[in-house]
């Protein structure tokens, strides 16, 4: 938002409780689904901050993750099928003093809604983009969505999907997005953690939550965010720190080879060696290779991959909007309706 409630949140001295952003309605997901720790983390994390329940709005499309503003006691919209950015998009051009989320999935964001979340990102509006990705269409009854994998049998694909998956960051990347970041549902500190740092950003923020549809496609990420993996197939990303993964005593790096990366046994003598994350890197190449990062020779990284400064889209409509004030005056609608300034079409 351009009101300086990023720098100047107040968090150590919330004035907020969880309870203030807890709408009352019925939470109609699954018993188990994911959906409810992320509501939660969400809560829990805009307590932290000095800014008016009234300041926040949600905006989603359709699918279960996209029922969140009902139960958030904000401002929202359960809106139209993949359009919530554009909706957020129009809201963010005439009212600065809103912080505004759009929530969405994989199926919702990716596929209908996949042409507008890319405008949103490339622009850089002052928007905060929730992705809850569980790899599979879980209000329509299971049908394979564009982050399934390839083979995965559902309903609509009952011999096994044949279609290549979408990674939800590369399009974050390739569009230039300002914060790209990742967290998963079984862990709410971390989860509290990254929405925090996407409300201090000015820009788009892009946050991917791997998340569990219990009924559908169950334990869908369960081979890398179990507890019994974690050590060995998950990475928490820390900017300028190496990345190290795996249990105390048996610790692994990666190195580059070329442009190849490779897994290594991390020795401190020879750190100079290893790949260092820098989160502030401006050209995006980084952010990318840490996407391509996957099991069994590599974790898959969580955190923040990008965070860059650049102006956002609402601040440079604002100042040409003010620049034509002051050259041309307020003008006047009526003036423009009914004036001479016509053409006749023949």
């Amino acid at each position: 938002m351009s009101l300086p409630i990023h720098p100047d949140a107040q968090e150590g001295r919330p004035s907020h409780s969880k309870a203030d952003f807890i709408s009352g309605q019925d939470v109609r997901w699954c018993p188990g689904c994911g959906d409810y720790s992320i509501l939660g983390a969400m809560q829990q994390t805009l307590a932290k901050f000095d800014l008016p329940t009234e300041k926040y709005v949600f905006i989603s499309g359709i699918g279960c993750s996209s029922r969140f503003p009902y139960y958030m006691k904000t401002y929202g919209m359960h809106s139209i099928h993949g359009r919530a950015p554009a909706i957020a998009s129009g809201l963010r051009t005439v009212r600065d003093d809103l912080s505004i989320w759009v929530i969405t999935g994989d199926g919702d964001g990716l596929s209908i809604g996949g042409n507008h979340i890319l405008h949103v990102l490339r622009r850089n509006l002052d928007v905060n983009i929730v992705l809850v990705n569980n790899q599979i269409y879980g209000l329509t009854k299971g049908q394979y969505s564009p982050t399934s994998p390839v083979g995965q049998m559902t309903r609509s694909s009952p011999a096994g999907s044949i279609d290549y998956p979408v990674n939800p960051l590369c399009v974050a990347i390739a569009s230039e997005a300002t914060f790209i970041a990742r967290t998963f549902d079984q862990d709410p500190r971390h989860m509290g953690e990254i929405f925090a740092r996407a409300m201090k950003h000015k820009g788009t923020s892009f946050i991917e939550v791997l998340q569990n549809c219990i009924v559908f496609n169950d334990k869908a990420h369960q081979s890398v965010v179990g507890r019994e993996n974690r050590d060995e197939r998950m990475i928490y990303l820390k900017h300028g720190q190496p990345l190290l993964w795996g249990k105390e005593g048996k610790k692994k790096a990666v190195r580059l080879k070329g442009l190849h990366p490779e897994a290594v046994d991390y020795d401190p003598a020879r750190e100079k060696e290893y790949l260092v994350h820098d989160e502030t890197d401006p050209l995006p190449h980084t952010a990318y290779f840490l996407t391509q990062l996957l099991p069994p020779e590599f974790p898959v990284p969580f955190g923040v991959f990008r965070c860059i400064e650049r102006p956002t889209y609402d601040e440079l409509l604002n100042r040409q909007i003010d620049e034509a004030k002051n050259k041309e005056g307020e003008g006047n609608l009526k003036d423009l309706i009914y004036g001479n300034d016509t053409w006749t079409v023949k």
